[in-house]
């Protein structure tokens, strides 16, 4: 059987369940959850804590996409789209109204849009910049967010080498594979 055309689905494309845009997205995800980053690395397991490592991780993919230029420019915004939308879905199993979740949305958006180049600044700079950089976005303060910048400013440079490795033939299929995290120094162990 045929689909209908329908002139409104490249507006819905993230929707779609089989996108690249939505694997991708799939694999950050899944990357930002282990458990080690809560128990080993010191990040609060709160909602806060769990949006500085998904916008950690979605970095690092955007990050690499971007080194392919204009070619990678559409699977880089529906990523965005597709982070902005699971943020929308969140905002909403948190009992936000209706009425307010643009506005928490446009927050949201604003408040990833300056982490994603605060990132980006501090990555030009260097190791210490990047641990300053999410020390500054956890919600900890002091020593532990500190300490906690520190294990994931390597494992962040850790992820982002290997990254600039896979052919980007495989991202445009939505093929993401992060290296294993090692608790101690948050360094590649191997490929999972």
């Amino acid at each position: 059987m045929v689909r209908p055309l329908n002139p409104l689905d490249p507006l819905f494309a993230w929707r779609r369940k089989d996108t690249s845009a939505v694997k991708l997205y799939g694999a950050i995800v899944a990357q930002a959850r282990l458990p080690v980053f809560y128990q080993e690395f010191g990040v609060p397991d709160t909602l806060e804590g769990r949006f500085v490592l998904l916008s950690l991780h979605l970095f690092a993919v955007l990050h690499r996409l971007k080194t392919e230029g204009v070619v990678a420019g559409d699977l880089a915004q529906q990523l965005t789209d597709r982070f902005s939308a699971d943020m929308e879905t969140v905002l909403r199993e948190l009992g936000v109204s209706d009425l307010s979740i643009p506005k928490k949305v446009r927050g949201l958006a604003a408040s990833s849009g300056a982490l994603l180049q605060a990132y980006a600044e501090a990555f030009a700079v260097g190791d210490g910049a990047i641990a300053a950089a999410i020390a500054a976005a956890l919600p900890l303060e002091g020593a532990p967010a500190e300490a906690a910048g520190g294990r994931l400013a390597p494992y962040l440079m850790n992820i982002v080498r290997h990254l600039e490795a896979e052919p980007f033939s495989a991202l445009r299929a939505g093929e993401l594979r992060f290296p294993k995290v090692s608790a101690i120094s948050g360094a590649e162990l191997g490929d999972s």
